[in-house]
């Protein structure tokens, strides 16, 4: 196993990391180190509490001379308030023995404070997207001279609509740059960003740290449609003592919600849901209920269940599949901890069985199959997206050619075709005028040497 010596960093940096106990790199600031000091462009792929952020901060402290300029040369992008105190934190106990200027802007505070903090010097600024935005159109500050872009967490980032304003901050940034970005998980949208604006990029997934695959019995049920997986989950929920602490994770808000409405009547107070949507009262009270025990059941999204902190969560239960079979490995990574034997359950239609031979090629090895239960009614009703999509009319396509016994030929007169004012037209051939503007203007043309006249 290497050491942070292998890594051959500072020694300001190799000090303070000993006066933090840290010695030996974890697999993503081990595999992302050298790739980053080269000055690739690199999508990390690693599940929060892995070491994040002393992946990306590591090769970029070890390069920053010192200067005294007062715009940044580092910006580091976070989605929350709380992400960029820590981000400072754990930036400022790096750079203990050395001379580099931290400051965090956020949202939620006063803006002419945080004017005043940027305005004394910068060289590594942590931001939320919206207050960073802010400060530039205040003309607080500049992004010309930003060497480096993070976008750690990109995944929430995105989830809490903060597209348009990375478009926007993309746009002031300099052309030349180096672009680090890290998720804990992959979605459509985020590999549309980075096909946007990241050139070459190189990828570093690391699999759920500490989540033996040995540990957790995985099991998957076909079948047809959400609301069917809907009244499975209702049948299978009724063992209490073997669905103990029960998380469900779904692909988007709306279904979210949509599962809570769907199971609402039948387990009542036993259910919770949490997505960025709910308040973060609601949220704070959803996830405490459910860590207590008061609420068995807990309906979240990839990204909020992210940074949920829970033990002894008895099953997992995956309400879709993932597209990106590593979103799979994070979910199932919330079971099965401390040695302890945990359950995951995959409920997958026929379409979404290509993404379940996908997390099988993955792990390398198949999820048990079984038996959809009898029992269990099959739902007719289907949602927005499971629904088929009308076929638009091709209102230029050929006619039928077979003609029917009440078809009549056309009389000669009604063959002629319309050529317009006839008194116009007897007009045009007597004076013989051009029809066009291009044949009057050829007949104006002076004639020219050469022109043959």
């Amino acid at each position: 196993m290497s050491s942070f010596h292998d890594f051959k960093i500072s020694k300001y940096l190799l000090n303070a990391l000993e006066d933090l106990n840290i010695t030996t790199p974890t697999p993503i600031q081990e595999q992302s180190y050298s790739v980053i000091k080269s000055g690739r462009n690199v999508i990390g792929i690693a599940q929060t509490g892995t070491g994040k952020t002393l992946a990306f901060s590591l090769p970029f402290l070890d390069g920053l001379k010192y200067s005294e300029q007062k715009n940044p040369r580092v910006l580091v992008l976070v989605p929350t308030r709380e992400l960029v105190l820590q981000v400072v934190e754990n930036l400022k106990d790096y750079t203990k023995y050395m001379t580099t200027r931290v400051v965090g802007v956020y949202g939620g505070t006063n803006i002419n404070t945080q004017k005043l903090a940027v305005g004394e010097g910068v060289d590594v600024l942590v931001a939320t997207p919206g207050r960073l935005y802010d400060l530039v159109m205040h003309r607080a500050l500049s992004l010309k001279s930003i060497q480096k872009l993070v976008i750690d967490e990109v995944d929430v980032m995105l989830d809490l609509g903060f597209r348009f304003q990375l478009t926007n901050i993309f746009e002031l940034l300099p052309e030349k740059r180096q672009n680090t970005m890290f998720s804990a998980t992959m979605t459509d949208e985020i590999k549309e960003l980075i096909e946007a604006f990241f050139i070459a990029p190189i990828t570093i997934s690391i699999a759920v740290s500490g989540t033996p695959l040995a540990n957790i019995k995985q099991v998957a049920y076909p079948v047809q449609n959400f609301y069917t997986k809907a009244n499975l989950l209702l049948h299978l929920l009724k063992d209490k003592d073997q669905f103990k602490k029960v998380l469900i994770f779904v692909s988007s808000k709306t279904n979210a919600d949509r599962l809570f409405n769907a199971m609402e009547d039948k387990l009542g107070k036993e259910l919770g849901v949490v997505h960025s949507n709910k308040s973060q009262n609601y949220r704070i009270k959803s996830i405490k209920r459910f860590d207590e025990g008061t609420n068995r059941i807990l309906i979240s999204t990839d990204v909020m269940a992210r940074g949920l902190d829970l033990d002894e969560v008895s099953h997992v239960i995956n309400m879709d599949t993932p597209n990106y079979p590593e979103n799979y490995m994070h979910r199932i990574g919330r079971t099965g901890r401390a040695e302890k034997q945990g359950n995951s359950l995959l409920l997958y239609t026929e379409k979404e069985s290509v993404h379940k031979e996908k997390i099988e090629a993955l792990m390398g090895m198949k999820i048990e199959k079984k038996k959809f239960p009898e029992s269990v009614s099959i739902s007719n009703e289907l949602t927005p997206d499971e629904r088929p999509k009308a076929k638009e009319l091709n209102i230029h396509a050929k006619k039928d050619e077979s003609r029917g016994a009440s078809f009549h030929e056309k009389k000669e007169k009604n063959l002629l075709k319309n050529s317009g004012n006839p008194r116009k037209r007897r007009k045009d051939l007597k004076y013989k005028k051009p029809k066009t503007r291009g044949d009057q203007n050829k007949l104006r043309r002076k004639p020219k040497k050469g022109d043959g006249r």
